[in-house]
């Protein structure tokens, strides 16, 4: 279970008991928002991505959206998320539960330029009902990005 790759990887950095396992689900940035009582932006959207084979997750603020243009120029092509079906096998994490933390070995981490906007953030763990609130530059210290980009408007 992808929680308890997240929950390893928290053990270590000794913020395990910081997962919160919700009673609903939070598996869309709006269900997450609603059940934490927060707004949309303050969800750490995680989308999956093939570059060239390779996977990786850009982690962005809820409410952003994909900027066509910035993605091909930062990457040279045009964005292509993971099928549905591919989600689990490449990452790690079903939809719902896609996160920066517990990937499987080779995907890589991307953070947007839009997380800068917010002190907090609610990234997922791994499942369809959890999430940790993180201060962004912790964020960027346990998910160790290949780079900060601009992918979003």
């Amino acid at each position: 279970m992808s929680i308890e790759r997240v929950r390893g990887q928290f053990k270590e950095l000794g913020i395990e008991d910081r997962i919160v396992e919700l009673d609903q689900s939070s598996a869309t940035v709006e269900l997450a928002a609603h059940a934490l009582g927060c707004q949309p932006r303050d969800i750490a959207k995680t989308l999956a991505f093939d570059v060239d084979g390779d996977a990786i997750v850009i982690v962005a603020v809820g409410d952003a959206r994909i900027d066509n243009a910035k993605y091909k120029n930062t990457f040279g092509k045009k964005a292509k998320m993971l099928h549905g079906d591919q989600v689990e096998a490449r990452t790690g994490h079903a939809i719902g539960g896609v996160c920066p933390f517990g990937l499987k070995e080779g995907v890589k981490v991307y953070l947007d330029q839009s997380l800068k906007q917010l002190e907090y953030v609610y990234p997922a763990c791994g499942s369809s009902n959890s999430c940790i609130r993180m201060r962004v530059e912790d964020l960027e210290k346990t998910t160790n990005p290949i780079d900060w980009i601009d992918v979003c408007k």
